[in-house]
């Protein structure tokens, strides 16, 4: 399949290369491509640089937001959550129409330190305003409740057993996730929580998951739904 991924981070990178792996088509979309493409400073984490990176994933091809966005069939929006409006707003709507968007941002607003803040919150979320923003597409939230490992690797946590979430207005869209997430990256429970409203509590989930990181010292964990 041919996949567009927007954004070039950390979450992007763990996106791409997992779906290149699989043999899928992959364009990664970046605001500055050729900047990008020469970055050879470590990762904020401690990883390797993104010209190291791509380095090791060949098949990975690099180009704008708006590359990326004509080429996929299927899209992950894995920019920073204040770059989400931005970055596809450089898309031409035909190239977005009926498409099926996984909105995979947090609204993290992190200029006054640490715990960061939410620039939206309870009334309204991120993935809600990416819907409105563009209505030719069909956003589903899912993956932004767990590290870039464990999106793509479920096993590497509890050996699979725990819960990935998604949430949108049209069933066959989230359909479409959820058997990604199944057959692509082995989660073995996703559950749907709704309509898109309901991305408003995945999003202010995050304010417990980084609770939990300086707790556990570790990013390699998740919640598991038990009946």
């Amino acid at each position: 399949m041919r996949i567009g991924v927007l954004g070039t981070g950390t979450v992007g990178r763990a996106l791409a290369g997992k779906l290149d792996e699989l043999g899928h088509e992959v364009v990664m979309g970046s605001r500055d491509p050729e900047a990008t493409a020469a970055r050879r400073e470590a990762g904020r984490r401690g990883g390797p640089s993104f010209a190291e990176w791509h380095a090791d994933h060949v098949g990975v091809l690099l180009g704008a937001f708006a590359d990326a966005a004509r080429h996929g069939e299927l899209l992950f929006l894995a920019t920073s959550g204040e770059g989400a409006l931005s970055a596809l707003g450089s898309a031409d709507p035909a190239d977005l129409h009926a498409k099926t968007l996984v909105d995979v941002t947090n609204p993290i607003d992190a200029s006054s330190g640490f715990p960061p803040t939410f620039f939206v919150t309870n009334t309204d979320s991120l993935a809600e305003q990416v819907q409105r923003a563009h209505p030719e597409a069909h956003v589903v939230k899912s993956l932004n409740t767990v590290t870039a490992a464990v999106m793509v690797e479920p096993g590497s946590v509890a050996e699979g057993r725990h819960t990935m979430f998604t949430a949108g207005d049209d069933a066959g869209a989230k359909d479409q996730v959820a058997n990604a997430l199944r057959e692509w990256f082995g989660w073995q429970e996703v559950i749907d929580l709704g309509d898109l409203t309901a991305a408003r509590s995945m999003e202010m989930y995050l304010a417990l998951w980084i609770r939990l990181l300086g707790v556990l010292e570790t990013s390699m964990f998740n919640v598991a739904v038990v009946r």
